[in-house]
């Protein structure tokens, strides 16, 4: 991840079929995506894979990474009820209409203390994001620590050209047509940080490529896989 002080429309130039439902960046409009059509059978293979993993990692997304004292086992049962906590957060996070792929966002769970950090675009969202996050079952206390990013007319256009680079580029369109486009540009004065998960190393190389050229100052690669994040889910079960 609109507020009706910032509703100009936001334009990546996706020469494509509109895709209904897309939100790339709701401060500025809601953008067009290219509309891709995917067997039925491949459409369900894709969900099954990616529906855990993207729920509860929701960077970039902007997606949440769960960060707890250990592993959250059935028979512990402070951490398994921050692993619940967890979860609750990340439906909250997901369904911020504001949050887009601008913005940046983790949390950390610990005996019902919820630690929110990263980085968003404006002031409004760090309070928004108090408040859901505040209504979750089991939540104690919520420590926000986002940071909100630098007004910089530069820093809004190499948004822009680099979102258009990477989802108007035909092997993301599929990302592109998603609620919740995974693949998240944090740009901080110049210097980028691509956040999120993708299905493989190649995407993730490719990303970087296409994010690069456009006067920023360095390109910083944090994207993971489907694998990767699948590891993570494993570690935590």
């Amino acid at each position: 991840m609109a507020q009706a002080s910032h509703g100009r429309n936001c334009d990546f130039g996706l020469q494509r079929p509109v895709s209904t439902g897309t939100r790339f960046d709701q401060e500025k409009g809601t953008e067009d995506a290219p509309s891709v059509r995917e067997p039925a059978s491949q459409r369900a293979s894709r969900a099954v894979r990616t529906a855990m993993i993207r729920h509860l990692h929701i960077l970039s997304a902007g997606l949440l990474v769960l960060s707890l004292s250990g592993a959250a086992r059935a028979e512990d049962i402070p951490e398994r009820k921050d692993f619940q906590v967890f979860q609750g957060v990340a439906r909250q996070v997901q369904q911020y209409v504001n949050f887009t792929v601008f913005d940046s966002v983790n949390a950390s769970v610990q005996d019902g203390v919820v630690t929110l950090t990263g980085k968003v675009t404006m002031p409004f969202k760090v309070q928004d994001l108090t408040r859901r996050v505040s209504r979750v079952e089991g939540v104690r206390k919520v420590d926000n620590k986002i940071q909100v990013l630098p007004v910089s007319r530069f820093d809004d256009e190499l948004r822009l050209r680099i979102a258009r680079a990477i989802y108007g580029n035909p092997s993301f369109w599929h990302y592109a047509s998603m609620a919740n486009p995974p693949i998240h540009i944090v740009v901080d004065q110049g210097r980028v940080k691509l956040e999120g998960t993708v299905n493989s190393h190649v995407e993730r190389m490719l990303a970087q490529s296409l994010a690069i050229g456009f006067g920023e100052f360095s390109v910083e690669n944090a994207l993971k896989t489907d694998a990767e994040r699948q590891v993570e889910l494993e570690q935590i079960d």
